[in-house]
């Protein structure tokens, strides 16, 4: 690990200021074979919670494309279905051009997950960074308790990764910038849980950091390592590091 954030517990639901929230059923088409919710749909359903979040608060005209650089997830207690899910989305932490938005999903039925990812707001034509407007920055710092927000990655690149195994690429795992989709990724850690299920019962820690875009046509590789309870993961093109994972128990 390059530092102990990746330890600390995600922040709390603040008691004010700008929290949205909405709900529905857990789709059929997001569960695994216990019938739980997949991590690849948690990354998918805090995206649309994000899309609709923007809506509410009048910015999504003025902010249309955002990348994420970092997921969390941690699984307290596995959402089974079927189920309806309450999502609460607020803004932890903000900059000028990213943040790092909470959203805590609860099911009516039993079953928490909490999550964090780190947003970065782009301009589509430069694929570059975007200032955000004054108006988005003072609803969302209205939760945060960082306003001056500045990366730092969580996971090192491991070189000790001694398990390896291909990730083929569908056409539908790509984006509008041409890139892997981010739910993309969390097929691969479900591919690496699947030989590790002692680590991934509840309660458990999910991290995806995104290194580099992922392009189709290139040759993906899945390396994992475990150590105890924890596994690292990474997704390779050639020796090139795209994407660094961990998964652990809480």
């Amino acid at each position: 690990m390059t530092n102990t954030e990746v330890d600390r517990p995600l922040r709390a639901l603040p008691a004010e200021g700008y929290v949205y929230r909405t709900s529905w059923p857990v789709a059929t088409s997001d569960i695994d074979e216990h019938l739980h919710l997949r991590l690849d749909g948690v990354a998918r359903y805090i995206q649309e919670v994000g899309a609709e979040n923007l809506v509410d608060a009048g910015e999504a005209e003025a902010h249309p494309h955002w990348i994420v650089n970092r997921t969390v997830i941690d699984v307290i207690e596995p959402i089974e279905w079927p189920n309806d899910v309450t999502f609460s989305r607020w803004c932890s932490a903000l900059s000028t051009r990213w943040c790092t938005m909470r959203v805590d999903l609860v099911g009516a039925e039993g079953g928490r997950i909490e999550t964090e990812g780190f947003w970065i707001c782009m301009n589509k034509d430069t694929l570059t960074p975007s200032r955000v407007t004054d108006t988005l920055i003072e609803r969302f710092a209205s939760t945060a308790d960082e306003h001056r927000l500045r990366w730092r990655p969580w996971l090192e690149d491991s070189n000790d990764l001694d398990v390896a195994s291909p990730f083929g690429l569908r056409r539908t795992d790509i984006d509008i910038f041409q890139h892997v989709t981010n739910t993309a990724y969390w097929h691969a850690i479900h591919e690496v849980m699947a030989l590790e299920p002692e680590v991934c019962t509840a309660p458990y820690r999910a991290v995806v950091e995104y290194r580099k875009p992922i392009r189709y046509g290139e040759e993906v590789t899945i390396r994992y390592a475990r150590r105890a309870d924890e596994v690292r993961i990474a997704l390779h093109v050639g020796d090139d590091v795209r994407a660094a994972a961990l998964v652990r128990k809480l």
